[in-house]
Parts: C-alpha cells; structure tokens; sequence
C-alpha cells in the first residue's frame, strides 16, 4: 500500500537532500582545497628556508657571489633532489648546443674523436666536411690545440677549443705516423653522421649497418643506406645499435617505420593518466634481419631491437640491453637555459615496459676480448663474435 506525503514535506525532503549533497561537496572541496594548501605551505616551507640561507650568505659570506652560477646549482641540486634519474639542468650555452647536436647538425672541422693517454685520436672523419677536405685521416692524434697540449688542456677544454663560430679557424697539430702536421681549418656546419655501414667482405649480400644514435638527421640517413645496400645486391642486414643512448622519439618512429609492417610503434604513457600510440603503415623491407646489442645499448636503441624482436622480423644477439624505458621532454626556460624531465614511460609495440630489466637477446653471446675495447665508433670487425653469431643466426646456423 503506498503510502502520501504533503507538499510541505516533500519541499522539506528535497532541501534536507539538497543541503545533504552541498555538505558532501563541500567536503570533497574543502579536502581538495585543504591538500592543496598543505601542498603549497610545504613549497613554501623550502622557499623561505633557501632564502633564510641566501640572506646569511649574502650578509656574512667573506667570498663574493656569483649569482648566475648559484641559480645553475640550486636548480641542479633540485632536479637531482626530486630522484628522476634521467632528469638534467642545462645552461644557456649547454642548452644551445644540446638543441644543435640533436638537429643533426653542427659547426666544427667535421670529426668524431675519443680521448686515451691524454690525447684525442680522430676515429671518423664526416663526408663532405672540411677535416676531410684539409686531409684529416682517422687514426690521426691531435697532440696540441691552439698551442697547448692536449695533455695539459684535458679533453673537454681541448674539445671547447676546437668548437667555435663558423667562419672562424680550428688550428691544431696531429700526430701522423710519428711526424708532426699542423693544420689550420674554416670550421663551418656540417651533418653529424649517425649512421655508418658496409658490406661483409666474406659475403658481400650481408649489409651491416650501425646507428651511433637517433637524432633528426638519423631517418634520411638510415633509409639512403639501406637503399643504397639493397640496390647493390644486398638481401640481408644486421643492424648494431650496441653503445646507442637513443635519441629523438620522432627519429626512431621514422626508422621503425622504414622496417616494419603494419601495426603499433611505440605506446606512451604519460605522468598525467593520458596515452598515445605511433604506429607503422604497409610499407617495409623485406629482408631477414638480426640486432646487435649490448648492456649499453638504451632507451631509443632498446626500442629499435625490441620492436623488430616484437614483430618478429629480427633475432637479437648479444647481452641484455640497458633498460631505460622512461621518455624524458626538454624544456627551455625563459632565460635560455632548460632542462630534462621525465614525463611519460614508453613501451614496445606488444611487450612490456623494459625499465630496469631491459631487452633480452634471443642467442646470448658475450663480446670478444678485441670488441670490448674497440673505438664504440668502428664498423665490426670479423673478429666480432657478435657479429659472427648474428651471421650464424641468419645462415641458419645458429645451433638451437
């Protein structure tokens, strides 16, 4: 039997209810509002504890300040305080070249050089540079830079002098088979080579290329090599991404999408709930394959292998890789300078996340003895056992 309420008592019902859910949002609201301020109060707790710091210092400090450089240290020391491990500070001179080394540009003579026993040795000379012009040869040992030793300057102020506007000259003498070459040469801009390659010599159908690393200029690069092999007989390739830090997302995504068939890229998670997905269209090549790989080969590099491992089309050889699954955006600040932050984790097309674990190979083999210690810029050599697993694997001969 149902029972009748008046009119007054339903309007008293209803305001109870609406008074009911005001309480209840107001409740939600003043939490919200409440974690917000506590949030705030906290930040403010260290802003005001920094400026009770800097207040003595600058009241009792027998030195004398430099405020450009203490604004670089205290946002160093916060970046390295909030524990993201990939995150990084840069000044404005660091950030500047930093945007220009991932253009896949830069302005110098054209040479990729490493530092042993206190001196550079030149291991790469870029095509159409002035180095190669001037007859700079890899091997060469740059001894002096501007009239200082190399041994005496250290690698980052030898490196620093050899940089500079173009135009301007890099001079500098090398070492060549024990006679001493001076050289003066227009430093101007040159493309970074990130990609290098030949043909194995016992089997000329074996292309081996190498990715040093994948920033704007590695797509056109990778594809003109990988057209090149194709159209000069080779039908089988190994790619070496061992030492490759990554790089650029927009880069890899181009380079996957050269070789792989339809389907997911990459999948990104962003830090606020949001996710995005690149994906590869038809077009591939279609050719057998195998990745080298190494425990230094990270973030970008581990996506290349994992994604070919993914799909299927490549076998990896070598140790697992490095495990850098943490995407990191770059930031520039108003005053020039800028920073890295991590933002989102990515993720293979179908595999899970590799941060901290990293890519495992599908033929483990350990490096020889020679390879370890080789210029990480050198095309493998046959003593490579690496490599020579990887041509094991696509001879069939691998022994499972």
């Amino acid at each position: 039997m149902s029972k009748k309420i008046s009119v007054g008592t339903a309007l008293v019902l209803i305001l109870l209810a609406a008074v009911l859910t005001f309480q209840i949002t107001f409740i939600a609201v003043n939490s919200k509002y409440s974690e917000t301020l506590n949030e705030f109060s906290e930040n403010m707790k260290m802003y005001d504890k920094l400026s009770e710091v800097d207040n003595y210092y600058r009241s009792y400090y027998v030195g004398e300040i430099d405020d450009e450089k203490l604004t670089d240290s205290v946002l160093d020391g916060y970046i390295y305080g909030t524990g993201d491990k990939y995150a990084y500070y840069l000044d404005k001179e660091e950030f500047a070249d930093a945007m220009q080394d991932n253009s896949g540009e830069m302005v110098g003579i054209g040479i990729q050089v490493i530092y042993s026993e206190s001196l550079m040795e030149v291991i790469m000379v870029m095509p159409d540079s002035p180095a190669l012009e001037a007859g700079i040869e890899p091997g060469d040992i740059i001894y002096s830079v501007a009239g200082e030793s190399v041994a005496e300057l250290g690698y980052y102020a030898a490196v620093e002098k050899m940089l500079g506007e173009a135009g301007t000259n890099a001079e500098f003498t090398v070492i060549r088979d024990g006679e001493a070459i001076d050289y003066s040469i227009t430093r101007r801009k040159v493309e970074a080579v990130s990609v290098m390659s030949r043909r194995l010599e016992s089997d000329p159908t074996v292309g081996i290329v190498k990715i040093l690393q994948f920033d704007l200029g590695t797509p056109a690069q990778f594809k003109d090599t990988c057209e090149d092999m194709l159209a000069t007989g080779v039908t089988r390739f190994i790619f070496d991404v061992r030492y490759n830090p990554g790089g650029d997302l927009t880069a890899i995504c181009k380079v996957l999408d050269y070789l792989l068939p339809e389907g997911p890229i990459v999948r990104i998670a962003y830090s606020d709930g949001s996710k995005q997905e690149y994906s590869s269209d038809k077009a591939h090549i279609d050719a057998p394959m195998c990745v080298l790989i190494n425990g230094s080969t990270a973030s970008a590099g581990e996506l290349f292998a994992c994604a070919l491992q993914d799909f299927g089309v490549a076998k990896l050889v070598g140790t697992p890789t490095f495990g850098k699954g943490t995407m990191q955006s770059v930031i520039e600040l108003s005053d020039g300078s800028g920073f890295g932050i991590s933002t989102a984790m990515y993720y293979p097309p179908y595999s899970d996340c590799y941060e901290g674990v990293g890519v495992q190979p599908d033929y483990p083999c350990e490096m020889s003895e020679a390879t370890a210690n080789m210029n990480i810029y050198k095309i493998p050599d046959a003593d490579d056992t690496q490599l020579q697993k990887a041509l094991s694997v696509l001879n069939g001969e691998s022994g499972e």
